[in-house]
């Protein structure tokens, strides 16, 4: 008889429906798995088996060909385990249901007929939400964050005892005990707060506009001045994730095999400057994400950004303009969300004390030059803020700093305008420049000073872009409606640029 039960597959975040079809009849003792399956997929053949034993069930003369269609897109993990031994058993009549199409499982078997969790079952969730799954059996998994959603059922297992005798009517046996769903205030105990940090006025305005934009800023500036500081403290001004994002940075980790954070925190990733290419960026034989996936939703630190490959550096150019990496291998091609913000630092000099008044730089100008040209000149054009930091003279006025739930509140409510302006969760920074422009027109005024400064210092399109995005983020946080003269000079002086009338 044949027998056919629906699963689900992943390649990187998206997935895709599995058929998993089982044709069973008389013959020699065997089970086959046909559908390009990887050397995970093929064990499942042994633990199906023992995991039957355990439930006093015979293949004694059976010929089994199990086949994951689509046939052509290639299978991998233990994840269709569960799908397979019901589909068996339906097959070889010790089940006698039917199972509709809209009925999937995820999971894998123990030994004894245990379900257990395996990587990547949160994006499965979420794939089987978008293929309008209606009802899903998979292990719980006390990592988990609490999935509710109206049109999706999900019922979780712990043994393939418990999915025939509930597929059968007899309900399920012991129920599984879930966590209380504590709803926490987003504290900010285990982050730096901005109150912590002396000084800084204007690097502090900078980065709150960073914040309410989602700006990549670029720090420069010799040792001790506060560049790391600022960098840790950013994460405490952003806004507390969504459920969405939530779910997003949650899956991203699982794909990872890290161990995820506390997911009410936009992630914050430092990644050293000996890492590999493929740790920051992402790879391997089987694509797995990177640490610009794994800051998705947060944040990115580079410090010593001149430090890493200039290769390295060059690839990120790809994330900054698209939001997600896509990674081509010979196994498959897969994109990985990247929308992150990007927080570098780095010294003006190889020694770090050019143009300092306390230290003697030691660099000649020819180090000084190749020092800088590591950063390249098309990935320097797409910070949109660029900070010169001086070493802070302490005063009284150090005292009288603001926390970062001060500034995390004006962030919030100058993303709320953006949100609203654009009828959807998208930053100024990230919202084309066509729909930017449309909801935020430039006076004829504004627009002739802006053409008569980028043709005196030779500004690139992509600089001009920036101002306006960064000056439509200043408004925000003013509160005006519409781009102001005084948030384009503010914008001017925030992407580094020399301004004189």
């Amino acid at each position: 008889m044949c027998a056919t039960v629906t699963s689900i597959g992943l390649k990187g975040m998206e997935g895709y429906r599995v058929n998993v079809e089982v044709m069973s009849f008389v013959g020699t003792d065997s089970i086959r798995i046909v559908g390009l399956p990887d050397a995970a997929v093929k064990e499942s053949r042994e633990r199906i088996i023992a995991a039957f034993r355990s439930l006093e069930l015979s293949l004694s003369g059976q010929k089994v060909i199990i086949n994951l269609s689509p046939s052509e897109q290639k299978k991998s993990g233990p994840m269709f385990d569960l799908a397979m031994a019901i589909s068996m058993l339906v097959s070889l009549h010790e089940l006698n249901v039917e199972i509709p199409p809209n009925t999937a499982f995820i999971g894998a078997l123990s030994l004894d007929g245990a379900i257990v969790p395996v990587v990547g079952m949160l994006p499965a969730v979420l794939a089987a939400k978008k293929l309008t799954i209606q009802t899903l059996y998979m292990p719980y998994d006390e990592t988990f964050p609490i999935l509710e959603f109206s049109d999706l059922k999900i019922i979780f297992v712990s043994s393939l005892k418990q999915v025939i005798d509930h597929l059968s009517g007899r309900g399920l046996g012991v129920p599984v005990i879930f966590p209380k769903n504590n709803v926490e205030r987003y504290e900010m105990k285990s982050l730096t707060n901005f109150e912590q940090v002396m000084g800084n006025k204007n690097s502090k305005r900078a980065l709150e506009v960073a914040a309410a934009g989602g700006h990549h800023v670029l720090m420069t500036g010799p040792p001790g001045c506060g560049k790391s500081m600022l960098a840790e403290s950013f994460p405490s001004i952003l806004p507390a994730l969504t459920k969405q994002a939530q779910l997003e940075v949650i899956s991203l980790y699982q794909l990872s095999g890290i161990t995820c954070p506390d997911t009410r925190f936009p992630p914050f990733r430092n990644p050293h400057h000996s890492a590999s290419a493929i740790s920051i960026i992402g790879g391997g034989t089987y694509p797995k994400p990177g640490e610009i996936s794994l800051a998705h939703q947060g944040v990115l630190f580079l410090d010593e950004m001149a430090e890493f490959p200039k290769k390295l550096l060059d690839m990120l150019r790809q994330p900054f303009e698209n939001g997600k990496i896509t990674i081509s291998r010979t196994h498959a091609t897969i994109s990985y969300p990247a929308e992150f913000t990007l927080i570098a630092a780095m010294n003006p000099c190889p020694c770090g004390y050019a143009g300092s008044n306390t230290h003697y730089c030691t660099c000649t100008k020819k180090q000084v030059i190749s020092y800088k040209n590591k950063i390249s000149g098309p990935l320097q054009d797409r910070f949109d803020i660029h900070l010169s930091l001086r070493p802070v003279v302490f005063s009284e006025d150090l005292n009288r700093e603001e926390s970062s739930e001060i500034v995390r509140d004006r962030v919030e409510e100058a993303r709320k305008r953006q949100y609203n302006r654009y009828e959807k969760e998208i930053c100024n920074s990230r919202v084309t420049y066509d729909v930017l422009l449309q909801t935020s027109p430039l006076t004829v005024v504004q627009q002739r000073k802006l053409q008569h400064l980028s043709a005196r210092k030779n500004w690139s399109s992509r600089t001009q872009i920036k101002i306006i995005r960064l000056a439509r983020t200043i408004s925000d946080l003013n509160g005006s409606p519409a781009i102001t003269d005084q948030s384009i000079e503010e914008a001017i002086k925030l992407n580094g640029v020399k301004y004189r009338c």
